[in-house]
């Protein structure tokens, strides 16, 4: 049996419910960010993943299997993080919609700043917060620990 990162299914019924529509909702997104540019689809995915854990492991099976996702998944799980070509990607895509939203679309100079801010967070976080897949393997394989 794997070992599972998360609590195995709520045990209340209503709690189930909850966590399952939240997974569902999350993998619709995700599953549309595989269309549309600029939307993340492994981030909604890994939620996804999560929630189904709590509510439908037949569903959080299925996404672990998704060909590309699951992988995916499946390392940000284990601890290993994004793939350093998904991060440049990632950040890249931020960087594109946050800017070409504030400039092209959006009129209100308030909600401008809110994106740009938005997005300046996400491209912190992805390139600071989540670990790089590479950099974790090499620091395992030189027997060094994580981070230091």
């Amino acid at each position: 049996m794997r070992e599972h990162p998360y609590p195995v299914k709520a045990q209340h019924r209503l709690a189930r419910w909850l966590w399952l529509v939240l997974g569902l909702l999350c993998a619709a997104v995700g599953l549309v960010g595989v269309i549309v540019p600029g939307l993340p689809t492994t981030v909604f995915m890994i939620v996804a993943a999560g929630c189904f854990a709590r509510s439908s492991p037949r569903l959080e099976q299925w996404i672990l299997e998704l060909p590309g996702i699951g992988s995916a998944v499946q390392d940000y799980r284990s601890g290993l993080g994004m793939r350093r070509r998904a991060k440049i990607w990632a950040i890249s895509m931020i960087a594109v919609a946050s800017t070409s939203s504030a400039v092209l679309i959006l009129e209100s100079l308030t909600v401008r700043l809110v994106v740009l801010t938005v997005g300046l967070i996400g491209i912190w976080f992805v390139g600071l917060k989540v670990p790089t897949r590479e950099k974790v393997i090499s620091e395992h394989v030189q027997g060094t620990e994580p981070g230091h």
